[in-house]
């Protein structure tokens, strides 16, 4: 009954005819089969349509991750919803923006933000959904008995995810079933999932990452998942010897680094950790090596596109690169209309099933990124060797541009954490009289003792004097959003007035 609607057949069907395979495993509260989550998921969609949902309807979503939640999110799909899910941090005045500009008709959120969505809500209805998976919109569906899903075709809209919004105001990215479904698709098959893989899913489902790689590549497979609420190292290191793969942002990484219960031998049943949605450390990923005997992969991916590409299943997962194009993918770097030379800069443009229908309601936004013939500029500065590994180097936008020069803060961050006693850094430019922009170098020490003069004496022979930091800032840790990305527009705002 699943076959009219694009996404929804895929999903459903490496499950049919094995529903009692185990889907999740929830520590704590027991396991759910695929007959039950996709059971769960079609009384979901009925609610919803009994909520007013039709055919393109969005449906805004800030709840905790559960079970429900996932159900929630194949029952918008299953009704011919747009799934609009929302970061359980935004405040309400950002949810009002996202609520104004997307329109939905229902929301959902947790039932101690009801009353303060209710007055931004507009002509939506409010529904609730708690984290453990009870509230308004579970009786509601708890009422039904089951649901056909409505016939939705592959270029129509499955979710609108509003990308951070770090310059101007938030975007929201359309995605079609056919977006979702290829690529995870792709993914599956890159990545050699199958009936037979274990997953543990830690990620956010508010984001790609957690809902449309984890979740998706997942059901595709027919695989099960260790289903966690968010990064917990004891809840992982407890699943990693029956599990087969982890997904997970490089904070997951360094954070289990340092838990000495990480070996080889608790490591030896899985096959593959993949880390994506910030750039992984070569110190990372090195020493990542040497504790478990396995090489993460990196891959690399953006709101609009999905996933673009990836370090190999086979063959060399190079340290500081993000790999090939995905299959079904093109990726090129050019410079002010161009293709630059192997090993130059220049913005990465990708194309193929992955990438985006376009911004909601922005016509003009969408024609400057999404060109006619397919290609989306990403805005991520970017090289390619002569074997064909692409490596970000930053956005455009984080690019500094100082006595006419322009600095590549990737390349002045790689050296610094190279440096003895640091951590980790972030490079930025702000405002200076004379230069127009400044380099600054804002620093994590590993340890106390650290003085910000080792950085500049340790830069003093390895940099042309323009791209050498004219400060140096220590700090205990770097912003970062939930996805682990540091904040370099925060940065920029805290010190806009360091040479003033």
């Amino acid at each position: 009954m699943y076959d009219q609607n694009h996404l929804i057949s895929k999903l459903r069907a490496a499950s049919v005819g094995h529903d009692n395979r185990r889907f999740a495993e929830i520590p704590g509260a027991g396991d759910i089969s695929y007959h039950d989550l996709f059971a769960g998921a079609e009384r979901m969609a009925a609610a919803l349509v009994g909520l007013g949902v039709t055919p393109g309807d969005r449906v805004a979503v800030q709840v905790e991750k559960t079970i429900e939640a996932i159900q929630l999110y194949l029952g918008t799909v299953m009704a011919g919803g747009v799934f609009l899910p929302l970061n359980t941090a935004y405040t309400t005045p950002e949810v009002a923006y996202f609520l104004g500009d997307a329109g939905p008709r229902v929301v959902v959120c947790d039932p101690s933000r009801e009353a303060a969505i209710a007055e931004i809500a507009g002509a939506a209805r409010v529904m609730t959904l708690d984290a453990g998976g009870q509230g308004t919109l579970r009786a509601a569906a708890d009422a039904e008995t089951g649901f056909a899903p409505v016939a939705r075709a592959a270029d129509d809209l499955a979710a609108i995810l509003y990308t951070s919004g770090t310059t101007g105001r938030s975007k929201g990215a359309m995605l079609s079933h056919a977006n979702l479904a290829s690529n995870s698709e792709t993914l599956r098959d890159y990545w050699r999932f199958t009936p037979d893989d274990v997953l543990i899913h830690a990620l956010p489902i508010f984001h790609t990452h957690g809902l449309f790689v984890a979740t998706n590549v997942a059901l595709l497979a027919g695989a099960s998942v260790v289903f966690l609420a968010g990064f917990d190292a004891d809840r992982i290191l407890e699943a990693m010897p029956r599990a087969t793969a982890l997904m997970g942002v490089p904070t997951f990484y360094t954070r289990l680094l340092n838990d000495p219960r990480l070996t080889p031998e608790r490591a030896a049943n899985m096959r593959l950790f993949i880390s994506g949605s910030a750039p992984l450390l070569v110190d990372t990923h090195r020493d990542w090596l040497a504790r478990t005997d396995h090489t993460i992969l990196e891959r690399y991916g953006m709101t609009e596109t999905n996933m673009s590409t990836s370090n190999p299943y086979e063959g060399e997962r190079r340290a500081g690169t993000v790999g090939f194009a995905l299959p079904g993918v093109e990726a090129r770097i050019r410079h002010q209309g161009q293709e630059v030379p192997v090993g130059e800069i220049g913005v990465l443009e990708v194309r193929g099933s992955n990438v985006f229908r376009g911004y909601w309601q922005m016509p003009e936004k969408t024609a400057e990124e999404l060109l006619p013939d397919g290609w989306f500029i990403t805005g991520d500065l970017a090289k390619v060797d002569a074997e064909g590994y692409v490596t970000i180097v930053g956005r455009a936008k984080d690019l500094v541009i100082t006595g006419g020069f322009n600095v590549y803060p990737k390349e002045i961050e790689s050296l610094i954490d190279d440096l003895p006693g640091v951590l980790e850094s972030a490079v930025i430019g702000v405002p200076h009289a004379d230069f127009g922009e400044a380099v600054v170098a804002v620093v994590v020490p590993r340890e106390e003792g650290f003085e910000a003069g080792s950085v500049t004496e340790g830069l003093r022979d390895r940099l042309a004097k323009f791209k050498q930091p004219k400060r140096v800032i220590l700090l205990p840790e770097l912003p970062r959003n939930t996805m682990g990305k540091v904040q370099k527009k925060a940065l920029r705002e805290a010190y806009a007035d360091l040479f003033a």
